[in-house]
């Protein structure tokens, strides 16, 4: 068979008639961005979970009675039980990686309800409970003492914490939005299916 020279490709053959089949439905490309974007806020709250951990450590070796007087100098503040309730939320992680893997909507409606109930609920609280601290720290005034405010290393420990919560509503609340984009998702491509 003769060619029309070297980069010859004949009529009918270059894929253009199959332009048709290449498009992937809205849901399917809104479902794979999501899972995506919500295993990297996964993963950012087990960095957060990490840090937590830390702060927990001196409390969780004294229940174990393990001494190690480098962590005994710190001298980190005893827990309050909010804490070791937010850290839960870190198991539902879990239970979305599994919703994410499969695709089940039930798994990922308890993932969304035990975030909001062990990671925005405990901090919540803790937002409540240290307002009166950090409200003292920035309305003073230079010629007032701060003796009222309860430091830790120097730093206002009040204000410590509302940089982890910040960072930690952050990463829930987009983990939220994504998790009801995949929920969205899956009831669109559920309903497609029966008609």
């Amino acid at each position: 068979m003769a060619t029309k020279g070297l980069y010859y490709t004949p009529p009918g053959t270059d894929g253009s008639e199959y332009a048709h089949r290449q498009r992937i439905a809205s849901h399917y490309q809104t479902s794979a961005l999501n899972k995506s974007r919500l295993k990297y806020c996964i993963f950012f709250h087990y960095l957060l979970f990490f840090a937590m951990l830390a702060k927990l450590s001196a409390d969780i070796l004294d229940k174990l009675d393990i001494f190690i007087l480098e962590i005994e100098e710190l001298h980190i503040p005893e827990p309050l039980w909010w804490e070791y309730i937010w850290c839960i939320s870190l198991l539902l992680s879990f239970l979305g990686l599994e919703a994410i893997k499969k695709n089940k909507v039930s798994l990922m409606r308890n993932y969304m309800t035990g975030l909001v109930l062990f990671g925005f609920l405990p901090l919540f609280y803790a937002v409540i409970y240290y307002f009166s601290d950090v409200w003292t720290y920035l309305t003073f005034e230079e010629d007032e003492d701060l003796e009222d405010v309860h430091m830790w290393q120097g730093y206002p420990y009040g204000m410590l914490w509302y940089a982890f919560i910040l960072l930690s509503i952050q990463v829930h609340l987009f983990s939220l939005y994504f998790a009801w984009n995949l929920l969205t998702a899956w009831r669109v491509k559920g309903t497609k299916k029966y008609e």
